[in-house]
């Protein structure tokens, strides 16, 4: 099969979350079973030009009121040799820092015509390659003009009338809203403000749309597909998403275990395997060190590792006089090492709170190398977001005998089993309502039986170690929703 993903983001190139990940790993996982994948993504400034390979010509990609001349160059994507990604080349929309804004722009004003660049040229590279996709697949708002092109132009084209659409969604909480004074730099008639779906309170929406005219839709999680649906998780969405409910799947993320695999893992000290967990120790003293915690082997650790938005529950965690980080460290024989970047406040409060706390200890900002430490280190793994779509590093903390103390929500709910005091079975340690005391809690929870429960801790470590969280089975999942897409949208029955 010929799968053409169109992606904002893709690792190592590009990356604002769990979004390149997915995409990249995706990618690989399917060239890997003998599908011809090519990915198309823009040129940022950081994505040396010099160490890629240009296509021969300029190309013309019809935007706006006019057209945009591009350059085009590719790579193979690292550790999937057989999978190509593509880079459109143009300096005034891509030719910056930040993918979709900076700290001091969070979102570039000019966002709805760079995004449309990579749409509409995601088609002008295949008609340049002269390869046409049996499945295009958009991920994200950022790529929601794709299923629109191809249902309302495309396809109206021999090359591309065979060519059906998954969408994928990502995070529900980002869909692409702008005014509609933009419409006219998505370079498509203006009857498709309607016709398509764009119009939303008198703005444009660039999921809305996406949602209404792709023929298959995905989001990363099968009870992140229901959370959509309510009004609770839909974000405006729901009604739309319920009408069109007979197409949506949910698919849990896997994981790169070539990456995170804590028996091959070089970024930590000491490497461990379900069978001899000697190394998990060294990599818990490591950590501790590495962070300024006093090296004590019998107090169990919590690590921490994300963006510190709204949506990961950092208000319950850390706000001034709300949280429960303070009481939990100031009550509890613990330790925390936390790696966050985001909201302003959440990073001046755990600064402050380093200062009053010696059990906590923080670094701001992101390092892949620590936070593989911090996974392999931690004893426990508090991720308590008020959503969470997929999630990544409830995988990778189960993957390296870390268990996760999590909300109840999402691909949270899909990944974790909740521990069961009886039979000490279970991954990890489960709540429902997000309140500090609720977060308080289940940390205590957990601390409890670190210290009564050792056997089941034990237990818990290995069932979690053995979680099969690879690819392979999301793949299969995603051929099936491809075969249904290309029967819904061509009537072809592969």
């Amino acid at each position: 099969m010929k799968i053409l993903m169109v992606s904002a983001e893709c690792v190592p190139f590009a990356k604002t979350g769990g979004l390149a990940d997915a995409v990249a790993a995706l990618a690989g996982s399917l060239s890997n079973m003998g599908h011809d994948v090519k990915i198309v993504m823009p040129r940022y400034y950081k994505i040396d030009r010099r160490k890629l390979t240009p296509l021969e010509g300029p190309l013309g990609v019809p935007v706006g009121t006019g057209q945009e001349w591009t350059e085009v160059y590719s790579a193979p994507l690292p550790g999937y040799p057989k999978a190509t990604v593509y880079f459109i080349d143009h300096e005034q929309c891509f030719g910056r820092d930040g993918v979709y804004g900076t700290k001091f722009e969070p979102d570039f004003y000019d966002n709805p015509y760079r995004f449309s660049l990579l749409a509409h040229g995601a088609f002008q590279i295949c008609n340049k390659l002269h390869w046409f996709p049996d499945v295009v697949h958009a991920h994200d708002w950022s790529s929601g003009l794709v299923p629109v092109l191809l249902k309302h132009v495309c396809r109206q084209q021999s090359a591309f009338s065979k060519t059906a659409s998954v969408f994928t969604i990502h995070n529900m909480g980002y869909q692409g809203v702008y005014g509609k004074d933009k419409y006219p730099d998505l370079g498509i008639d203006w009857n498709l403000y309607y016709g398509a779906g764009f119009e939303h309170n008198g703005a444009i929406n660039f999921m809305q749309a996406a949602i209404s005219s792709a023929d298959m839709i995905t989001t990363v999680s099968p009870t992140y597909a229901g959370e959509i649906q309510t009004p609770e998780g839909g974000f405006g969405m729901d009604g739309l998403l319920r009408v069109r409910s007979e197409v949506i799947r949910g698919i849990v993320n896997g994981v790169d275990t070539d990456v995170w695999n804590p028996s091959k893992d070089t970024y930590i000290p000491a490497q461990y395997s379900i069978k001899d967990m000697k190394g998990k120790l060294e990599c818990k003293k490591a950590l501790q060190k590495e962070f300024g915690l006093p090296v004590d082997e019998k107090v169990p650790v919590i690590g921490m590792v994300g963006r510190l938005v709204s949506q990961k529950g950092i208000a319950e965690v850390f706000a001034p006089t709300y949280g429960s980080i303070y009481n939990i460290c100031s009550t509890m024989k613990v330790q925390f090492a936390i790696i966050g970047t985001g909201e302003k406040w959440c990073e001046d409060e755990i600064n402050s709170l380093q200062a009053k706390l010696p059990n906590l200890r923080a670094k701001i900002g992101y390092s892949e190398k620590l936070s593989h430490l911090v996974e392999a280190g931690s004893d426990f793994f508090l991720m308590p977001s008020k959503y969470e779509p997929c999630g990544l590093n409830q995988m990778y903390s189960e993957l390296y005998g870390t268990l996760p103390v999590v909300r109840r929500t999402g691909g949270l709910a899909d990944t974790v089993q909740n521990y069961n005091q009886e039979t000490g079975e279970g991954t990890g340690f489960m709540f429902d309502s997000l309140t500090p005391g609720a977060v308080y809690d289940t940390v205590g929870w957990a601390v409890w039986a670190y210290y009564n429960k050792k056997n089941h801790i034990a237990k818990m470590q290995k069932c979690a170690m053995q979680q099969d969280f690879t690819w392979k089975n999301s793949c299969s999942k995603y051929i099936e929703v491809y075969k249904e897409a290309l029967l819904r949208g061509c009537g072809i029955d592969m």
